[in-house]
């Protein structure tokens, strides 16, 4: 307990804010992927975070989208619900929709050993926003592979 609450002194008041913020979020995400599933749950979050001019992120932006990344990540450990990977990504993905900028949420694998284990994440301008996001390749989309198998 005492490590947790250095952590939170740590923290100025708007990352308090923030952590706070992403706790709530990812519970109210944990409800909607129980209640609704994953394809009406992204519906749900990209019909209510359209932006009515998306624009490319600038690095300061890029930063701030990591470092609100890392407290959902922190959230996701210490939060009320297991909050997964894909809870994290999909809040993380509405709240910087809403902002104007143009996440691409990721679904992919990292195989290893003969085993694959399944991840979710974000990516902004390309650039994945944690480091515990590397090594994981996106699925390919349906079209895509549609494509490559006509070539």
């Amino acid at each position: 307990m005492g490590r947790r609450l250095d952590g939170w002194r740590a923290l100025d008041w708007r990352q308090r804010r923030r952590l706070a913020a992403c706790v709530l979020g990812l519970a109210g995400m944990h409800a909607a992927l129980a209640l609704f599933g994953y394809e009406r749950t992204r519906r749900m979050v990209e019909r209510g975070s359209q932006h009515p001019q998306p624009r490319a992120a600038t690095e300061a932006e890029i930063a701030d989208a990591r470092d609100l990344a890392r407290l959902a990540a922190i959230a996701s450990r210490h939060g009320a619900v297991e909050a997964t990977c894909l809870r994290r990504s999909l809040l993380l993905h509405g709240w910087l929709r809403r902002r104007g900028l143009r996440p691409a949420l990721q679904l992919g694998v990292k195989e290893r050993e003969g085993s694959f284990q399944a991840h979710a994440w974000i990516e902004l301008e390309g650039q994945r926003l944690l480091p515990s996001d590397e090594g994981y390749k996106p699925f390919g989309r349906v079209d895509d592979t549609a494509q490559e198998a006509v070539r």
